[in-house]
């Protein structure tokens, strides 16, 4: 059975492309999957089919009905990764903005876990055959650090370190607004948001509890330059929560403002990364310096101080 999923459209969505909208409820969803479920009328506006050139209006009442999910076969593919570490037991990789870590429907093809499959002889099992090796992921328009285990003993080990909070998990973001303190935290629990399920908000129903730590780099008056600490990893954690205190990263197309810097896709990058090795116990750091993306927006937004 298919699922349904519901939106109203809102005064500030207003004038934008159906299938564009679509696109950015969906984390995995790609903008060609999105316009061939409107060409085989899995949505409708206010009870019609459309065309994926329509633009939605206020008061808009958008369905979406998610056919069934097709069977995935995962192959490797020879997509160039940067490797930062590897050896029998972990790896380490630099994932560029713009990739998904793993498969799903409409993204089957050009993922990290395809890339991985070809570049790494061994990946842990337990996530199965869409998602070996992958311990934890960061969102397709977030670049920076993943740790990969490559075998099931290396994988609950990394597993239980991230339940344990004992990793480092440290991002840079570019966020809106002049954050008036130079260091803060946020601790507000993260759920499903009961009206658009495919976003995730602060909410106390069916949450589980979420902290980010941040830190002030840099102001440039209408943005922030943050550097922000993982305590817990939820879904869309560092997203969600800037945007509950008013700060919302600049590029996000799902909790951001329409009008934001010239970056496609949020603007937050996974710089450092933290472990202890599973099998011999060493506490291993790496770093990796943002995207020339993310430094060229910080050199304009200097130049515009």
């Amino acid at each position: 059975m298919s699922e349904q999923l519901t939106w109203t459209i809102s005064e500030q969505q207003q004038g934008e492309r159906i299938d564009k909208f679509l696109t950015a409820q969906g984390e995995e969803w790609s903008r060609t999957q999105v316009q061939q479920w409107i060409k085989d009328g899995h949505v409708l506006i206010n009870g019609r089919t459309i065309k994926s050139n329509y633009k939605v209006e206020t008061g808009d009442t958008l369905e979406l009905f998610v056919p069934e999910p097709e069977v995935l076969e995962v192959v490797p593919e020879n997509i160039p990764i940067e490797i930062i570490y590897e050896d029998e037991d972990v790896a380490v990789v630099n994932k560029p903005r713009g990739m998904v870590v793993h498969p799903a429907p409409g993204h089957t093809t050009g993922t990290l876990v395809n890339a991985l499959m070809y570049h790494c002889n061994d990946l842990s099992s337990i996530n199965g055959v869409v998602r070996p090796g992958i311990v934890h992921r960061i969102d397709k328009d977030t670049s920076g650090l993943l740790m990969i285990a490559k075998n099931d003993r290396a994988h609950e080990s990394l597993v239980n370190q991230l339940k344990a909070k004992t990793t480092e998990r440290v991002y840079q973001a570019i966020v809106h607004g002049n954050i008036p303190h130079d260091h803060g935290t946020i601790d507000a629990p993260i759920g499903r948001d009961k009206v658009d399920r495919q976003s995730m908000t602060v909410t106390e129903e069916n949450s589980r509890d979420a902290v980010t730590h941040f830190t002030v780099l840099e102001r440039f008056g209408d943005f922030t330059f943050v550097e922000c600490q993982l305590e817990t990893g939820r879904t869309h954690q560092i997203r969600v929560h800037f945007k509950y205190i008013g700060f919302p990263l600049a590029g996000d197309p799902k909790y951001g403002p329409k009008k934001t810097l010239s970056i496609d896709g949020q603007a937050l990058h996974a710089q450092k990364l933290g472990f202890e090795h599973p099998r011999t116990g060493e506490f291993m750091r790496f770093k990796v310096e943002m995207p020339e993306e993310m430094k060229k927006l910080i050199r304009q937004l200097q130049n515009n101080r």
